[in-house]
């Protein structure tokens, strides 16, 4: 697991973001939580994904992760995926095999988790598992994060 963990979410995601930001300390992994910092139901979620993308995409060395939280994750990840060099995953519970080949194939660098859909606890384990796979490193997966990276 990397040494810093970036998270944000909006209303929809508070609550969860919240158990996964005490998850995440309980394991002694360094959090920093760009917001929402209050439940404040009218807020609106770019605000808070684009503080998360901005930190991933402005580290030169890439290996600062984020995870963020909304409703479906959907919206989030579209805001985050407008950075370069982010590469945004959804999950919203289900198959584990989803949250496996986001790191080991696209190497995902935020883990966007619709929280309308899933529980703390299944988003606990799906989280421990983003962060402890790996990417894979194949050729051919390094050459379509190349190719994704020089779109313009």
């Amino acid at each position: 697991m990397k040494n810093l963990i970036i998270l944000a979410a909006d209303h929809a995601g508070y609550e969860l973001k919240e158990a996964i930001k005490k998850h995440l300390e309980s394991k002694k992994i360094q959090v920093l939580d760009v917001g929402a910092h209050e439940l404040k139901p009218e807020d609106d979620y770019p605000e808070y994904m684009s503080a998360a993308a901005m930190h991933v995409a402005t580290d030169l060395k890439g290996e600062t992760k984020a995870i963020i939280f909304g409703g479906s994750g959907q919206g989030e990840a579209i805001v985050a995926n407008r950075f370069p060099g982010v590469r945004a995953a959804v999950w919203y519970g289900g198959s584990e095999e989803v949250i496996k080949k986001s790191r080991e194939h696209n190497d995902a660098n935020i883990l966007s988790i619709g929280a309308r859909f899933t529980d703390a606890a299944s988003a606990k384990k799906a989280v421990d598992l983003w962060l402890e796979t790996p990417f894979s490193g194949e050729e051919r997966h390094a050459r379509r994060i190349e190719e994704i990276d020089s779109i313009e």
